[in-house]
Order: C-alpha cells, then structure tokens, then sequence
C-alpha cells in the first residue's frame, strides 16, 4: 500500500471538480480507465509513485489530496518523486534490491548510494539519511520537539512519571514529598507542595527542592538544576528515556518492517539491543536485567 492515505471517493470529487472523465485521467498519468475506477471504488490503490502525477493533474495540493502522518521514510521519498523501485534502482546502477531492502529496514544503503539517491530525490543526503533511520523504525526528535522539551519542573516531572515508570507504579505526590524530606533530612515540602509543583501551579523551587526531586524521580540532580534551555546532553537523556518507555510498551520491539511479515530483521534487531544497552548506561537510576 502506497505510504500515504488514499480515499477513493476524495480522488473521484476532485476530477468531477476538475470536469475530468476517468479516461482522461488516467491518459494524464499513464493508467487504464479501469484501473481510476477501481481507485475511486476503493477496490485498488494507485501506486505510490503516482501520486504526485494524479495530484497534479487534478491540479489539487499531495499533502492535501493524499495527507501522510509524521516525517517521510525512503519509501515516501521516492514515491513523492515519483520514481518506481526499478526507476530508482537504475539511479545507482543497481538491481531493485537495495533500494527495497533498505525501504522495508532490512539492510541500509551503500554509502555510493546515498548522493544520487539524495539528488533524484530532491533532498539533502542527511534528510535522506534520517528517512532511512525512520524506515529502520528509529525515530530521532525533531527540532521542534527537542525546542520544546522538558524544562519547568511541571514538565520534568510530568516527562518522568510518564516515560520512566512504565510497567511499574509510578509513584505519588505523597511518595515523591517523603522522598524528598528524606533526602533532605527535614520536612522541606508537604504533599500539597508537590502537587503545586507538578500541576504547574508553583513554579519556583529551591536547590535543597530540586536536588529532592531528582532524587525522588531516581534522575541525576543536574536535571533539575533549573529551567534554562536544555544541552544536547540533557536532551539525550531525556530522549532515551522516552526510547525505553516505548520498548517496554512494544512501539518499537513489536514494529513489523514493511515488506516483512515475520517483523524486523535481525540486524535490526541487534541495532536495537545495541542501542538499548548505549541508552541504559545514560539513564541514571535505571537498573540492569536481572
């Protein structure tokens, strides 16, 4: 199935706005009648490589036509412009093989192949690269969401109870009080002090607080130092939480490479498990398997 979504009855209301029969569409972007109506009945979908044609015969936006969720992978790469498996193929003089091992996170690219590939494509190597690693079901933040990371206390502490605690009890704002006193060796803050500070309602802390805190959500006290603007290291840490978190829900174990019906293969798999050990030494607080 082509990598964005398709709705039939939407391609069918934009050629009758366009006063377009089937025939005619389809001599506009190298297809049968039939095959426009079995689109349009929801019976077939268009190859992904002719989206961008029909779009622009339809005169009609891609992104709005056939919208697409997140970032594009190879796949959606190569079909937005508008190249087939074997046409890409004959880019980097090679058989479809590469091109679709690497599409469905099986085996990456040659590094020969990159640059042509980038150019036919229409993107920079590096965006090319990063299609890849998404193809390959790693998702890397986006420069938008590593703006907008934890950086108040209400959001470390909401990033923490969500993304570290998975598959246990995350703990209360009464734990998190009594870990905090405890570590400070006096009543420092009440219950009703941390639900301040997690609901966003306080949003001053002291160090004696912070360092608390940390403690009590098992982090590194410089995560809580203040409200600045995060490092790149601070960002990584944060980061491998969230990739953890998603292990241990199966967003990331239970993905099934696309072409791939017995799930990801095993390179992939040991990149991962590489990737996990890298991430777990990071994470402070975060045991190891017993």
């Amino acid at each position: 199935m082509p990598p964005r979504q398709i709705d039939g009855s939407r391609i069918r209301a934009v050629r009758r706005g366009r006063d377009l029969s089937q025939q005619q569409l389809g001599d506009m972007v190298g297809v049968s009648r039939p095959a426009v109506a079995r689109w349009e009945n929801g019976q077939d979908f268009p190859k992904g490589e002719k989206l961008p044609a029909i779009a622009k015969a339809l005169q009609h936006p891609l992104d709005d036509l056939f919208p697409h969720d997140g970032l594009p992978d190879l796949q959606l790469l190569r079909c937005d412009a508008g190249l087939s498996h074997a046409q890409a193929a004959e880019i980097i003089n090679a058989s479809r093989g590469p091109v679709g091992n690497a599409e469905s996170g099986r085996r990456r690219l040659n590094d020969d192949y990159v640059e042509p590939l980038a150019k036919a494509y229409g993107v920079s190597e590096s965006d090319l690269l990063a299609a890849q690693d998404r193809s390959f079901g790693v998702r890397a933040p986006s420069s938008a969401e590593q703006a907008s990371g934890p950086r108040t206390i209400k959001e470390k502490i909401d990033y923490l109870l969500q993304h570290g605690y998975v598959g246990q009890e995350a703990p209360s704002d009464e734990d998190i009080a009594h870990a905090v006193n405890e570590h400070a060796g006096v009543a420092t803050v009440t219950v009703g002090d941390i639900t301040a500070l997690r609901t966003g309602a306080t949003t001053e802390a002291s160090d004696v607080v912070r360092a608390g805190l940390a403690h009590a959500l098992q982090v590194d006290a410089v995560l809580f130092q203040d409200d600045a603007e995060l490092s790149a290291e601070d960002l990584q840490v944060w980061e491998a939480f969230r990739f953890i978190g998603s292990i241990h829900r199966g967003q990331i174990l239970g993905l099934t490479a696309r072409g791939n019906s017995t799930g990801l293969s095993p390179e992939m798999m040991a990149t991962i498990n590489d990737l996990v050990g890298e991430l777990r030494d990071k994470l402070p607080g975060v045991p190891g398997e017993e």
